[in-house]
């Protein structure tokens, strides 16, 4: 029981992080826990979409907050960044929330999502299509090369 759980956690932990600015990754775990038969398959992608959206809202909630920081040295989104995020977010609007799987641009999107208050309704609702949708792909393709 100890090891599921213990599973459970790695992954929710690796998901939060990996949607935040911090460098991680979460699908090399989410497979070798599937592969692994750590848990039913639904309750891991579950696990690991919660923990994927709950730190792209850390990301929204420091997008609030970042006119105030972001000319820190310790900010951890560099100015090109930013920019290259508000530029997409200005073509895109939105609806480039459900591009906030996308590695290099996804992090940066939800902070700017942040930055434009988008209503966290949203916010929410878009994220989580495209978190979600990631993950089931995933599991999807795991599932079939086994």
């Amino acid at each position: 029981m100890l090891s599921s759980l213990a599973a459970y956690v790695s992954l929710f932990a690796a998901a939060f992080l990996a949607a935040t600015l911090v460098p991680a990754q979460s699908e090399a775990l989410l497979v070798g826990l599937i592969l692994g038969e750590a848990g039913p398959v639904a309750l891991l992608v579950g696990v690991a979409t919660l923990g994927n959206v709950l730190g792209s809202v850390v990301n929204w909630v420091l997008g609030l907050w970042v006119e105030h920081f972001k000319d820190r040295r310790w900010f951890p989104v560099s100015p090109a960044q930013l920019d290259r995020a508000a530029r997409w977010y200005g073509r895109w609007g939105k609806w480039s929330l459900l591009a906030s799987w996308v590695p290099i641009i996804g992090d940066p999107l939800t902070v700017m999502a942040g930055v434009l208050k988008v209503r966290f309704s949203t916010f929410l609702i878009l994220v989580s299509i495209a978190k979600l949708g990631r993950y089931l792909v995933l599991a999807a393709a795991t599932l079939g090369f086994t």
